[in-house]
């Protein structure tokens, strides 16, 4: 959604590198088309003003004038102007703390209330809760229906006692709700209410009537990212009717210029709370400011990358298959066990957009197809397990046998025969260099004092905390029969190709709790 307002603001602040200082000119230039950028974008008009003004004063002060390297230091004023924008820290939730906590969804019909609403239970139940799903939207036809639908699929109860199809009473069931939650062991209850095509005062009546009956300790409002300005109308209208307590964004994997969603936050004060960005139930998480800003920035998402790899791989198997790695031992069955677990992250073109200097390889991210994964995948099932454990032994003969199998030419199987042999060699290459070692292979550091050698180390099973679990290179290797996009610079080039502003040793990494 913002890749319109990053690519213009990653040219823009591209162009202050190598300048070795600064003139006032050369800010309000850049402040002038950061400007347009923003407003290009839909961000609205008071948020743009606010934000050049910071911008520009503090770029004209002592912070820039005196840094050893000025154009870098503005690249960090604009990230944590940015940041702020959308809100500074990242707000949790406030569940009560004698359950059951309520949730209140509002806003309009066709933002993604009902749908979020199996999202948010779901990640509720993955935070440790027991949701309920409430159907209070009795206007809409068929919303009852549709919720326990998401409700069975999230696999979360719902408690509609009214069929809706403008029969039952939303304030009544709202109530009564509570008292089925206390019943059932629920420590969560979701509300979701009914909207409208547009903002009109029977909505926001039954709105305030539902939030006073069942008093909700978070009214989230669900804004639809895509709706440009109006969405900053939108809010300003739910804040004085009902009030909100924060705000999801829905539809981020959309197409729109998205710079109303920048606005929401500065507009009405509250702070977003979550961030939907696609149709399936696990497409949604914490909305964390300065992941967002460093994404809008092309600085990467890397955070969230790790925290998606740590959610989809086994810490065991990873383990076990980092010191293969490292002793040069990975077979294609370990290759598959890790291709399925990166599947399970998302499409593997959104994982690769969130590493830092992503926006300079657009056009080759937008050839990454899923669908490569999967003919990969049938190439390795078509094998017998033998062959998986040791690829030497793929013939002529096997790889025509394989070829027919799965479906696809035999130079498919030779390519991605070839191109597992050369990424496995490279990673155990890259293994050695972080010091991992491997069977029978000497450490420098372990010779005698009159030049003997000692006896080889065993392979450590590294506790991975800067790539993907278990491949200390990052992703595990993956043909794509056509060359395929390599890593961005800074990855392959060194860290001193990243982005402008990166700082990887600002990153705080999330905690495993399994690592001692």
């Amino acid at each position: 959604m913002f890749d319109t307002l990053s690519d213009r603001l990653t040219s823009v602040l591209q162009n202050l590198r190598g300048k070795g200082r600064l003139s006032d000119a050369d800010i309000d230039a850049t402040a002038r088309e950061i400007r347009i950028a923003l407003l290009e974008a839909d961000v609205a008009l008071p948020v743009v003003r606010t934000f050049i003004a910071k911008v520009k004063e503090r770029a004209k002060g002592s912070e820039v004038s005196q840094a050893l390297n000025p154009a870098q230091q503005v690249v960090k004023i604009v990230n944590e102007e940015l940041v702020e924008i959308l809100g500074g820290e990242t707000r949790r939730l406030n569940l009560a703390k004698n359950p059951p906590s309520v949730i209140m969804l509002a806003g309009l019909q066709g933002s993604g209330k009902t749908t979020l609403a199996g999202k948010l239970a779901r990640w509720l139940v993955g935070q440790g809760h027991r949701p309920l799903l409430v159907a209070c939207d009795l206007q809409r036809p068929n919303a009852v229906t549709q919720l326990q639908v998401v409700g069975e699929r999230a696999g979360v109860a719902v408690y509609a006692p009214e069929p809706g199809n403008g029969v039952g009473d939303p304030v009544d069931v709202a109530r009564r709700s509570i008292d089925e939650a206390k019943h059932g062991q629920n420590d969560v209850v979701v509300v979701d209410t009914a909207g409208r095509l547009g903002v009109d005062e029977e909505m926001m009546r039954q709105a305030a009537d539902i939030r006073e009956a069942v008093q909700p300790d978070e009214v989230l409002f669900v804004v639809d990212a895509m709706i440009g300005q109006d969405a900053v109308t939108t809010a300003e209208a739910f804040r004085d009717g009902v009030g909100f307590t924060g705000v999801v964004l829905t539809k981020l994997d959309g197409d729109a210029r998205g710079g109303a969603a920048l606005s929401v936050r500065e507009v009405t004060g509250q702070p977003i709370l979550f961030a939907s960005n696609g149709e399936k139930l696990e497409d949604f998480d914490t909305f964390h400011p300065d992941r967002m800003a460093s994404r809008i920035l092309g600085m990467g998402d890397v955070l969230t990358l790790i925290e998606q790899a740590e959610q989809a791989f086994d810490q065991e198997q990873a383990e076990a298959a980092a010191a293969k790695v490292a002793s040069g031992e990975l077979t294609l069955e370990d290759f598959l066990e890790q291709m399925l677990a990166v599947r399970k992250m998302g499409p593997i073109g959104n994982l690769l957009g969130m590493l830092p200097g992503a926006g300079q390889m657009k056009d080759a991210l937008a050839q990454v197809d899923d669908k490569q994964l999967d003919k990969l995948q049938a190439i390795i099932r078509g094998m017998t397990p033998a062959e998986r454990d040791n690829p030497k032994m793929i013939n002529a003969s096997r790889r025509l046998r394989i070829a027919k199998g799965s479906g696809v030419q035999v130079r498919d199987v030779n390519e991605l025969v070839n191109r597992f042999f050369e990424a496995r060699k490279m990673m155990a290459q890259m293994a050695g260099r972080f010091g991992f070692g491997g069977p029978g292979r000497v450490s420098k550091t372990r010779k005698g004092k009159k030049g003997k050698k000692g006896k080889g180390r065993g392979p450590t099973p590294p506790k991975v905390r800067g790539g993907m679990p278990g491949f200390p290179g990052g992703l595990p290797p993956m043909p794509t029969g056509g060359g395929g996009p390599s890593l961005p610079p800074g990855f392959a080039g060194g860290m001193n190709d990243l982005p402008p502003g990166f700082d990887p040793s600002k990153l705080k990494l999330p905690k495993n709790p399994k690592d001692n």
